[in-house]
């Protein structure tokens, strides 16, 4: 019988339990994307409590484009030895560390001299931002940007890249049937949608070799109207299984999906694991390990699942921010549910920070 602490290896990366460290907006990085005290200390925190790996959150792979305030980058090379303290103190404690890389597209706010890339000038129904439609030379930049950033981080020693084609940031708005309009190579039917994404993932691995893990993140469904479905997404899938990707997150949702069925929900015991559906299926489907996300929250039924279905790993998010120690407290003995109550007022301006560790230390 499976467990959810058992040592693993993924794409050669020896992994001392099953839990990963979903992509969070930690928003305390400095204002060029570099390192700080408290950037650093997210870290350690989480290689003491115990996850098996951590998956960064996103860092920005140009500075053509204008991040949200806070947010890590990887866009040149001042970046290697910025990061080398940081991968160096998460492997004192046994754990491994990937950086998700991606491009943010009109997911941010405008600023001058900065670009805002789209499949199409089609505004974001959440930002209210409307991007200029990428040339095809555009297209190739932000390839090349992507390649280069998953270079930097492996001789900055992280363990992984993590590709981020979820949650409509640039590659997952090109998935996106109503944000996608295109008549070239780049859209229409899936096989073109998907072409930026399978063509972003060819260049990273010619950059960094055949054995460095590169891992992507995916929506299954984009729970809006006119956008990718989930027969759309297994495609996508099992193109990335045939070219060698190295795991698949399956996730869901966007800014501009239907109430509670974006990226970040309210939840309730009945409505944990809320992707798992889709992430059993693909999981069955391709021979390349699939990492659940969304709402995870008890340890025999996530235990039930690993054993029922052929998902091999868990990654969690907003319970990690209010406890970095859960998983070493599940270890332990104690598997009672996290503290997380699932409000999601942890995401805010100035730094993700659990509500109640704020009112604790007297902030608003």
């Amino acid at each position: 019988m499976k467990s959810l602490f058992d040592p693993t290896t993924l794409a050669g990366m020896q992994l001392k339990n099953r839990f990963i460290r979903s992509a969070t907006h930690d928003g305390v990085a400095d204002a060029s994307g570099h390192m700080t005290d408290a950037l650093l200390q997210i870290y350690e925190n989480l290689a003491k409590g115990g996850v098996g790996a951590m998956i960064t959150g996103l860092a920005y792979v140009s500075d053509l484009e204008q991040p949200i305030t806070g947010q890590m980058g990887i866009y040149d090379d001042s970046f290697i030895d910025d990061y080398k303290g940081l991968t160096e103190t998460v492997h004192r404690y046994d754990a491994k560390i990937i950086l998700q890389i991606a491009c943010m597209g009109s997911q941010t706010f405008p600023a001058h001299g900065k670009i805002m890339w789209g499949p199409s000038a089609v505004e974001d129904l959440f930002y209210k931002t409307t991007p200029q439609e990428m040339s095809v030379e555009d297209i190739r930049l932000a390839q090349r940007a992507f390649a280069d950033a998953a270079l930097r981080a492996k001789q900055a020693g992280f363990d992984g890249v993590q590709i981020h084609g979820a949650h409509g940031y640039l590659l997952s708005k090109f998935l996106t049937p109503h944000y996608n309009r295109r008549t070239d190579g780049y859209g229409g039917g899936i096989e073109n949608r998907s072409r930026m994404v399978i063509e972003t993932y060819q260049a990273i691995r010619e950059k960094v070799g055949p054995e460095y893990p590169v891992l992507t993140k995916i929506n299954g469904d984009d729970f809006m109207d006119q956008g990718m479905t989930f027969s759309e997404s297994r495609y996508v899938c099992e193109r990335l299984a045939e070219l060698g990707i190295d795991a698949i997150e399956i996730s869901g949702g966007l800014g501009s999906s239907r109430p509670n069925e974006g990226t970040v929900r309210t939840i309730t015991t009945e409505q944990e694991s809320y992707f798992r559906s889709y992430a059993a299926q693909v999981a069955e489907e391709i021979d390349v390990p699939v990492i659940l996300v969304g709402g995870n929250r008890n340890v025999a039924a996530l235990t039930d699942l690993i054993n029922q279905t052929a998902i091999e790993y868990i990654s969690l998010c907003r319970p990690l921010i209010r406890e970095s120690d859960l998983v070493n407290r599940w270890q332990s003995g104690d598997v009672t549910s996290p503290l997380c109550v699932s409000c999601n007022k942890c995401f805010r301006r100035g730094g993700t920070v659990c509500v109640f560790h704020r009112k604790k230390k007297g902030l608003s």
